[in-house]
């Protein structure tokens, strides 16, 4: 029998319920913790889709009351503003594509929470993430791999994570289905058994990130979209209202069908092409961390993935510097766009990432 102290992270959604059950079941000495994000505004709605539902916080407490384990809600409202919203709309005004559920995963669950969790004594923590961590003798490290559920794993947006943290977590869910997830959610009689998955970002819901972008202060003007030889093509909305690889909403009658390309903020223009021009053969990648390898020393031919729902593609990759990769596609890729992350694997082992420059 265990006597760890282990905290677990409690969305109010089943996953994160199933985990808490499963950390029970092993014996640990648990506490819940459901975290407070958001306000409810106009732009979240705080539907059951999202992640900040006003009811999350009360299905986590009925999920830990039935497991008879203490449950707290923590108030990181100003954190997440801190480091996820104003860095999301930063990066939109300064046309990147950024990423915010990585920046939630690496700025508060995994850094403030582990923080304020060790402050208080708990040793270990838990959280519904679909991957694994196991220890490697052979390499002295810890490291991340990917889920046995290929649908649902959340390797991606986990590959900040460092030995310290590595060392102290745990994602009970790492080698079960979704399926078996939800069956052990009815046979507990947890209340958010057939609760649906949130899809939304949790301050975003209405799908509006150019309004709310500006609405938060990142001052976006109309200006041309263009062609790649500058030719007018028409007038876009702003730049805070595209990403790479864009198609639908552009407003544009052409021959045929037209992509963001990229977007030039000194010109304010937005540059369209057809899709075979989206394709890239390398990119830069920086703010990089290594988990299976201390350091990249030598070049290593890996698969990476540049957007969370996309396959991964084999690739080369190459220390340019000490901040710095470069990323050879073995096939070019679509949809590169800088203030993405990419993530490197070795068959299901993330070996690291970093942000795509």
């Amino acid at each position: 029998m265990m006597n760890d102290a282990m905290l677990i992270a409690m969305s109010g959604g089943v996953d994160s319920s199933v985990a808490a059950y499963l950390a029970v079941q092993a014996g640990y000495d648990c506490t819940g913790v459901t975290l407070k994000l958001v306000r409810k505004t106009d732009y979240c709605d705080c539907s059951e889709k999202s992640c900040c539902s006003e009811d999350d916080a009360a299905d986590a407490r009925s999920v830990a009351n039935r497991l008879d384990m203490p449950f707290y809600v923590w108030d990181f409202i100003r954190y997440f503003e801190d480091h996820v919203i104003d860095r999301f709309v930063k990066e939109y005004a300064e046309g990147r594509t950024p990423n915010p559920c990585i920046d939630c995963n690496r700025y508060i669950k995994f850094d403030k929470m582990l923080q304020r969790g060790v402050g208080l004594g708990f040793d270990r923590f838990a959280t519904g993430h679909y991957a694994s961590i196991e220890y490697d003798k052979d390499r002295g490290r810890y490291l991340l791999k990917k889920a046995k559920d290929p649908t649902k794993d959340q390797s991606y947006v986990l590959y900040h994570l460092d030995q310290e943290m590595l060392s102290r977590l745990w994602f009970p869910l790492g080698e079960l289905h979704k399926t078996e997830v939800r069956a052990i959610a009815e046979e507990q009689g947890f209340i958010n058994a057939k609760k649906c998955d949130s899809q939304d970002l949790c301050f975003v819901t209405q799908g509006q990130y150019g309004d709310f972008i500006k609405d938060h202060g990142g001052q976006s003007e109309p200006g041309d979209f263009v062609d790649t030889k500058g030719n007018i093509l028409g007038r876009h909305k702003g730049i805070v209202h595209y990403t790479i690889g864009q198609r639908r909403g552009l407003g544009i009658a052409h021959e045929h069908p037209l992509f963001v390309l990229a977007k030039d903020l000194e010109k304010n223009q937005v540059v369209l092409g057809a899709r075979d021009e989206l394709r890239q053969s390398s990119f830069q990648a920086t703010d990089l961390n290594w988990i299976a390898i201390e350091k990249l020393q030598e070049p290593l031919e890996l698969s990476a993935k540049i957007r969370y729902n996309q396959e991964a593609v084999p690739v080369r990759i190459k220390s340019l510097d000490e901040e710095h990769v470069l990323v050879e596609c073995v096939e070019p890729q679509e949809g590169v766009a800088p203030g993405q992350s990419v993530v490197f694997y070795d068959g299901d082992i993330v070996v690291g990432g970093g942000i795509i420059e």
